[in-house]
């Protein structure tokens, strides 16, 4: 199969269907992100079991993309911890906005169908909100800044 032809199934997929939309509570860290440009919204609520990532979910509305790329995360981020998730949240990011960043499948699974937004800049923002939001709630959980994320 080829990555356009995944990013296309996968998408599609996780839009349908998106794994862990909904409430968590209680939650340890609750934050909201905004995606100005084009309206996306979503709240993330996650919940700490030592230092991973024991549950994490996520509400809100948005765009195909932005809906999918929050599912993928909640998939790949669960049972990760703090320093795991931020990791890969700066291997996403390099692979959303560096066209130059090898997209390794075997590495990165099903979230290597992510690459694909690369082909549309004004979307990059749509698939990395929910990315942005995860940053800054495990360092706000941490007490190291605010609970809001925009992507302006």
């Amino acid at each position: 199969m080829q990555l356009a032809d995944l990013y296309r199934d996968v998408i599609l997929d996780h839009n349908r269907q998106p794994r862990n939309f909904g409430e968590l509570s209680p939650a340890d860290a609750t934050i909201e992100g905004f995606n100005p440009l084009c309206g996306d919204r979503l709240t993330l609520r996650l919940r700490f079991g030592d230092d991973r990532i024991e549950e994490i979910k996520f509400d809100g509305a948005g765009c195909a993309i932005s809906t999918a790329s929050a599912s993928l995360m909640t998939e790949a981020v669960k049972g990760k911890t703090r320093a795991e998730a931020l990791a890969l949240f700066e291997r996403i990011h390099l692979l959303l906005t560096d066209d130059a960043a090898p997209v390794d499948d075997e590495e990165l699974g099903k979230l290597a169908a992510l690459s694909g937004v690369r082909e549309f800049p004004a979307r990059v923002k749509c698939a990395s909100l929910c990315w942005h939001t995860l940053a800054r709630a495990l360092r706000s959980s941490q007490g190291q800044g605010p609970a809001a994320v925009s992507t302006e």
